[in-house]
């Protein structure tokens, strides 16, 4: 869906992961609850916006409310290592100045999202891993939190599941929910500012210290005022081999194409045919908002000044809020 009014005096979007939803298995009950959660970090954002308050901010707030939601893979709901462990990470940039931080390999944080922001704001790097990153969030006098809170069963039984068709010898069956799963924010503010921020907890029984795209700035997280704002979800070797937030940027700044024509080329036609399962969530300076992607559906929601919020998992299954 792009959403083409033009200007947008602010606007929002955000997605909880692509390619993980099988509508065979997704109850009434739980549909709800996803539309719950993505209403949740949609009104947390759009708080920040109406109030005249930055995109950066916008991003933080609506991505914290998605870590905090232990449906979506990302802080409190991350998945498993195929070690049992569990390892975050996280992106934001400011598209004002290009700005940027990132963590990667993260455990403790209650926001990991809140690190990523602090190496942006405390340091003079991009990205800390590990133990770094994990000391700066301490400094920062981030919440922290034990593994009985990152804890949740389903992700543990997805962990067992996978581990045993991995020792069972099946060849790949293509199922994307081993894939997939993080959550993200991309906003324009009253001010023209554009901001992006990205947090997951990976695939499912990922090696550890595996790192995918949601947390390397131009792959899964971009923003620039000069053109657009990007968070993506999905395989993340695929979008980290394309470099896909900085090649939709690109086709905008150098061929002159709009912000959907260029998302749909990268995300359709470009990592459609070789397997680069997934989706994306992007605005353009003018508000203007799009969310392609390429698999059987993607957790996003759609807020502006103007409009009733939107939130939808497959197709065009868009429901209205407030």
């Amino acid at each position: 869906m792009t959403l083409d009014q033009s200007p947008q005096p602010f606007a929002l979007a955000i997605h909880g992961g692509a390619g993980t939803i099988d509508a065979s298995l997704l109850t009434p009950e739980l549909e709800d609850a996803y539309h719950a959660g993505l209403r949740t970090a949609l009104l947390a954002g759009r708080e920040v916006l109406a109030a005249g308050g930055s995109a950066l901010d916008a991003v933080t707030a609506a991505v914290i409310a998605l870590e905090d939601e232990p449906l979506f893979n990302a802080g409190r709901g991350a998945v498993f290592t195929a070690d049992g462990t569990q390892e975050m990470d996280a992106a934001i940039m400011d598209g004002r100045t290009r700005a940027a931080g990132a963590v990667a390999g993260l455990f403790g944080p209650r926001n990991p999202i809140l690190a990523a922001r602090a190496v942006m704001e405390r340091t003079d790097h991009v990205m800390l891993i590990g133990d770094s990153a994990l000391a700066l969030a301490r400094r920062a006098g981030l919440a922290m939190e034990e593994a009985p809170y990152f804890f949740t069963q389903a992700r543990w039984d997805a962990l067992q599941a996978e581990l045993a068709f991995r020792a069972s010898g099946a060849p790949d069956d293509g199922n994307e929910q081993r894939r997939h799963g993080t959550v993200g924010a991309v906003a324009r503010d009253r001010h023209g500012n554009v901001a992006a921020a990205t947090s997951t907890g990976g695939m499912t029984a990922k090696a550890v210290g595996r790192v995918g795209d949601s947390p390397v700035i131009g792959a899964g997280t971009f923003a620039d005022n000069a053109t657009c704002a990007i968070s993506a979800t999905g395989h993340g070797e695929h979008f980290i081999r394309h470099v896909v937030a900085h090649e939709i940027a690109a086709r905008m700044r150098w061929g002159g194409q709009s912000l959907a024509e260029a998302a749909d080329a990268v995300v359709l036609d470009q990592l459609g045919p070789i397997g680069g399962s997934g989706g994306l969530v992007a605005v353009d300076s003018a508000g203007r908002v799009t969310l392609p992607f390429n698999c059987a559906g993607m957790y996003r929601g759609i807020a502006t000044a103007d409009a009733p919020l939107l939130t939808a998992i497959h197709r065009e299954d868009y429901r209205i809020g407030n």
